[in-house]
């Protein structure tokens, strides 16, 4: 006898149907899966055969196959165990439902006939629902990261005799709910907070206007100064992510297996921080079946690195696309992948070897300027402010005064992106003012005479190339759209350029 079941798997960060056919026939026990499997989906059969046993059901099966359909693409992970075993009852007369084709299902078969919960349910989720099914059935630990897809059932079941018993109509199991709004309105309990950092007001700033632009920021100065305290309170300050952020951002998390027992959304902005030792794989994705690295684990959030140039050059080198573009297209032989990557890039660096600042450095000219050239120059013209953190002074150090909190530079920040969520209204894909392009620059942008030559001075003296010239509009509409003024001043596009260190003659 011949049965169908409906199950999906994920490709990029996307899911794709899969059918799961099985006929069941005479002869010889010999269970046979084709359809391109890997190793863990051909080692299902083993999974299977006992979970039925131990699940209470007779294995009389003769010649079996098992098709994964479409057959010209590769099938990986364990997640065909609950459809396969789904499929091989109602082959041999075991299971009796017209449901099949309502559902959808997935999930890992422990020996006991156990469901172990897998990776990638939500995009898994979001197809099922786009494919016109009533539900899915899921183990129950990822039930509730199904249940954030609205308009389907997400049944969760623990064993395969429940499965099989719900789809039979032999008992009822409530579907799984939850509520974004709750979701969404939970209390995060962020022990980080910029009042704790003492004194760097003029960092503090900076960091203000990058989070409200979206813009890349680069953090310059001696050991001992605050690089990464601050750096790891910028997602403290961040706008709150949208619904549809969330589901983006989970659908990753979901498919590297990031997502807690239980957890059904991501509500907080991601904040990566990988070590200088990562590989280009690590960060930017890869390996032989192409998955996220780190840059789309920070998609919608922060990516901090420390210690930037003690990165290989040629990992740096690889994220030159990413940062312009949002995304990163991997090329393997197993195929080709794209990983959103919208991420604001923070990174934090010591201005010398030794690590003090250049007039009070021991390194030679020579040495300092080899150490700088570790992070290229078309890597930085894409890093939009460059700060200087000074040395904190002593009274800063011991005062008891604390600066502004982050909730309150994050009403600031989020009343210049809502300006800025009214301007781009008409262009879906331009989400703050970093993504402009060059028509939203002339759009937007609009300098006067007195201001354009004010640029072109800063242009001429500080060797510029066109790509910092974007960069530097792109801040100063953003520091126009934190002081609220509609038109780029010769005071916002000023304090845009000094927020270029590396850029002037100090530096170079």
């Amino acid at each position: 006898m011949l049965a169908k079941v409906c199950s999906a798997a994920v490709n990029g960060i996307e899911a794709y149907p899969v059918e799961v056919e099985v006929n069941a026939g005479y002869g010889d026990t010999l269970l046979v899966v084709v359809g391109l499997p890997d190793a863990a989906v051909k080692e299902s059969r083993d999974r299977v055969t006992t979970a039925i046993l131990n699940s209470g059901y007779n294995f009389n099966f003769g010649r079996t196959t098992i098709n994964l359909a479409p057959a010209d693409v590769k099938k990986e992970g364990p997640s065909f165990d609950l459809p396969i075993a789904i499929g091989m009852l109602a082959a041999s007369d075991q299971l009796e439902t017209d449901q099949l084709s309502n559902f959808a299902m997935v999930g890992e078969l422990a020996l006991d006939g156990g469901i172990r919960p897998v990776k990638g349910v939500l995009p898994i989720a979001l197809r099922a629902r786009a494919e016109g099914k009533i539900g899915v059935l899921v183990p129950r630990d990822n039930a509730p990261e199904a249940a954030v897809v609205s308009g389907l059932l997400v049944i969760p079941v623990r064993n395969l005799r429940e499965a099989a018993d719900f789809l039979e109509g032999e008992v009822k199991i409530s579907p799984t709910r939850v509520d974004l709004n709750a979701l969404f309105n939970q209390n995060h309990d962020d022990d980080l907070d910029f009042a704790e950092v003492k004194g760097q007001e003029s960092v503090k700033r900076a960091l203000e206007i990058a989070a409200a632009g979206g813009h890349n920021v680069l953090l310059i100065g001696p050991p001992g100064t605050g690089k990464s305290m601050l750096a790891k309170r910028v997602g403290t300050i961040l706008p709150p992510l949208t619904l549809e952020e969330a589901l983006e951002t989970t659908k990753i998390h979901s498919i590297v297996g990031l997502l807690g027992p239980g957890q059904a959304l991501i509500t907080q902005r991601p904040f990566r921080s990988p070590h200088h030792t990562a590989s280009d794989a690590g960060l930017l994705g890869g390996n032989i079946n192409p998955t996220p690295g780190e840059i789309s684990l920070a998609h919608h959030g922060v990516l901090f690195l420390d210690e930037l140039p003690e990165f290989k050059r040629s990992v740096l080198e690889t994220m030159r696309q990413p940062l312009e573009e949002g995304h990163v297209t991997i090329s393997r032989a197993a195929g080709t992948m794209t990983f959103p990557s919208q991420f604001m890039l923070v990174a934090a660096m010591n201005p010398t070897p030794d690590g003090k600042m250049p007039a009070e450095s021991r390194s030679s000219p020579r040495e300092i300027q080899s150490y700088l050239g570790r992070v290229s120059g078309p890597l930085l013209d894409r890093i939009d402010l460059h700060v200087e953190v000074p040395q904190v002074k002593f009274r800063e150090i011991t005062s008891e005064r604390n600066g502004e909190s982050s909730a309150q530079i994050r009403e600031r920040v989020i009343a210049a992106r809502q300006r800025q969520q009214e301007r781009f209204k008409s262009k879906p894909k331009i989400t703050c003012n970093a993504r402009m392009g060059s028509r939203e620059l002339r759009q937007f942008c609009l300098l006067d005479d007195q201001t354009l030559e004010l640029l072109k001075f800063a242009m001429a003296d500080m060797n510029l190339s066109a790509r910092a010239y974007d960069r530097i509009l792109k801040v100063s509409r953003t520091i126009a759209d934190l002081a609220e003024s509609e038109k780029v001043t010769s005071d916002h596009v000023s304090e845009a350029v000094q927020l270029r260190s590396l850029d002037r003659q100090i530096w170079t």
